[in-house]
């Protein structure tokens, strides 16, 4: 194997270099663990795709669940959830309001029409802004009042925040193609199954069922 300059050229230095550490100088196996990251985060985008699909649509459930008739979406009503709320002389709830005024632009330009259908908005919102759902600032205004519905009587907001903050994190190091070699991956898969416990056992079983997570993880160089 070739394992020469041309590595730095393609990844940087800065990059590979981090690789390079976790192999103790050992430039084979620093490229060796470089395609196993890429192939880690893979498997854990594979997974957390379809908790992601499960919690918007278990979020926009609980939501929408006490609409009264003609009342509209929850969407085009961010301010039922997200009033201003100023702290410091900033509008707290500005971040939510805005990423759904993003989602329904991307929507409508996708051919979602001039007020496309909640559904394609939902579906634009992204896995930040449901993880931003249940921090603290919302415990009153949205997880008492609606989004608790989502999980078993009795489920806390942070049982649902802390592992569903930790598991955004990694997505987003995943998504980015950093190095996720010092993570603990095997927890973190297990915060992923008891979200979607929490959703629907039936959801985690196939997860579980279909995961190529574990079979990644046993092959770390």
């Amino acid at each position: 194997m070739d394992v020469g300059d041309w590595i730095e050229q393609w990844l940087s230095q800065p990059r590979f270099a981090v690789y390079l550490v976790e192999a103790d100088g050992d430039r084979a196996r620093a490229l060796a663990l470089y395609d196993w990251n890429a192939r880690a985060a893979a498997a854990f985008l594979h997974d957390i795709g379809h908790l992601e699909v499960g919690l918007r649509n278990a979020y926009d459930h609980a939501l929408s669940a006490r609409d009264r008739p003609g009342d509209s979406h929850w969407v085009y009503e961010p301010t039922r959830y997200f009033p201003a709320r100023i702290r410091g002389g900033k509008d707290a709830n500005w971040w939510p309001r805005n990423e759904i005024a993003v989602a329904i632009d991307k929507a409508r330009k996708s051919g979602g029409g001039a007020r496309p259908a909640s559904g394609k908005v939902v579906a634009e919102l992204n896995f930040g802004f449901w993880s931003g759902l249940t921090t603290a600032a919302h415990e009153g205004p949205v997880w008492r009042r609606r989004l608790h519905r989502a999980f078993p009587r009795g489920t806390s907001r942070a049982a649902v925040h802390e592992p569903v903050d930790r598991l955004r994190r990694l997505r987003n190091r995943a998504a980015h193609n950093e190095s996720i070699l010092r993570i603990q991956l095997a927890d973190r898969h297990a915060d992923l199954l008891a979200v979607a416990d929490m959703l629907s056992p039936k959801l985690r079983g196939h997860i579980a069922d279909r995961s190529p997570f574990p079979e990644v993880l046993a092959v770390r160089p």
